[in-house]
């Protein structure tokens, strides 16, 4: 019976682990994590917490793990769903609405950062369904990776306007330290879900 379990375990992420989807519930399954992630997204882009040099937010150890929770589709599906949320308005992001609100403000200069969200959570959740998800050293990884795929996009989208060096400068460098952080935490936080759906 254990060894069934576990067969069950490797086959599905964590989301399905916690909470496995059947028949007719599964749109409703969906629809409810979708709706539990962007609450926490809008949560984590709300609240700044101290920290050197610049503070920080905690949306992108969100978004990681929600992508590696999820898996590509529902985690990519949720993030984009936020992002929808946000170009109709709805004051969901960092600094909205004191910054503005809508597709002005996802064209200012977090734009890259947002669509680095939707790529990372996509690409968080397609390495968990190769497992990835299941050791503290490849989930690490995963997250590492997926951080860098928002940096990636967040510097390409400021480079035009800033010059690649000083958009490295304001973009990235600042965030050295809060990222190996906010990537310890969603390592852990993972294992620990992880150790408990597959409890006995």
């Amino acid at each position: 019976m254990a060894s069934t379990r576990t067969q069950t375990l490797n086959e599905t992420t964590l989301a399905q682990a916690l909470w496995p989807q059947a028949g007719t519930a599964t749109a409703m399954r969906a629809t409810v994590l979708a709706v539990l992630g962007i609450a926490l997204l809008t949560l984590s882009a709300k609240v700044q917490v101290p920290f050197y040099p610049v503070p920080m937010t905690m949306q992108s150890l969100v978004v990681l793990a929600i992508g590696a929770a999820y898996g590509s589709r529902l985690g990519g599906a949720t993030v984009l769903a936020y992002l929808a949320a946000g170009a109709a308005g709805l004051p969901v992001f960092a600094g909205t609405p004191e910054k503005g609100i809508g597709l002005a403000y996802m064209m200012g200069p977090t734009g890259g950062y947002l669509l680095g969200f939707l790529a990372a959570a996509i690409t968080a959740g397609w390495l968990a369904e190769r497992g990835w998800d299941r050791s503290a050293g490849r989930l690490f990884a995963a997250m590492f990776i997926g951080h860098a795929v928002i940096f990636a996009l967040g510097i390409a989208w400021l480079a035009p306007h800033l010059g690649w060096s000083k958009a490295w400068l304001v973009g990235v460098a600042p965030f050295y330290w809060a990222t190996l952080l906010k990537t310890a935490l969603a390592t852990a936080l993972l294992r620990g879900a992880w150790r408990w759906a597959a409890r006995d």
